[in-house]
């Protein structure tokens, strides 16, 4: 599981980071509200822990685009405002939850753990649509504008993965271990043609929807259309 924070207190910053890296989580630290949409374009994370008040870009601003971007990363808001007031504001954003400073680390483990254990798609758990696209989970079928089709169980897995993540560069390793595991010995070519296999589905089926080469880093789920 990966984790990015994003928090301009350096101290606070590192020893989230020490105390994340001992429960078993890899950790990316940001400091500077304009750069972390660098982070959450590059990158695909399973939690966001994002401090409200940033140099250059706030917190609510951050999180925003995250949301108009569909970027569905849960998200922790971490901040010294604690009045009610602020904290609807907050979770009005499109936090999905809402922790004050001072803290104890023991409770921000639990809320991770609450949102880890929380299904990606609580409106509908068997299909995930982006953009022109409906994905059924259940049946692995694929939906677009001029077709249909039914994937195989690892062109699923994978296809979902980009669907989670859209407008998000996955790098070639944080696929090979989100799909295949970390352990699990695969020919790197193997990524490239389930990549192909992909591309020619989505194309198939009518979807404006194209995994782009991000050349030596990995892919990116984009809308030619631009949408």
């Amino acid at each position: 599981m990966r984790i990015l924070i994003i928090e301009d207190d350096k101290k606070q910053c590192y020893l989230l980071q020490f105390c994340l890296e001992k429960e078993g989580y890899a950790v990316d630290t940001c400091f500077d509200g304009a750069e972390a949409g660098y982070y959450l374009d590059q990158n695909a994370y399973d939690i966001v822990l994002l401090d409200r008040m940033l140099p250059n870009k706030d917190g609510v601003t951050i999180l925003q685009e995250m949301r108009t971007k569909q970027n569905m990363t849960p998200v922790i808001m971490i901040t010294a405002l604690g009045e009610l007031s602020d904290k609807i504001s907050g979770l009005d954003s499109g936090a999905d939850d809402y922790i004050v400073k001072p803290f104890e680390f023991e409770e921000l483990m639990a809320r991770i753990r609450c949102l880890l254990r929380r299904p990606p798609n609580l409106e509908n758990l068997n299909q995930l649509k982006i953009g022109d696209v409906i994905y059924s989970q259940d049946t692995n079928v694929l939906t677009s504008t001029k077709d249909s089709c039914t994937l195989s169980q690892k062109e699923g897995d994978l296809l979902l993965l980009f669907l989670r993540n859209p407008n998000q560069t996955l790098q070639r390793s944080t696929i090979l271990s989100r799909i295949w595991g970390a352990d699990y010995e695969i020919e790197d070519g193997n990524l490239d043609n389930y990549i192909y296999f992909i591309r020619r589905r989505l194309k198939n089926a009518g979807s404006s929807l194209n995994i782009k080469t991000i050349r030596g880093i990995g892919y990116r789920l984009e809308s030619e259309s631009g949408n």
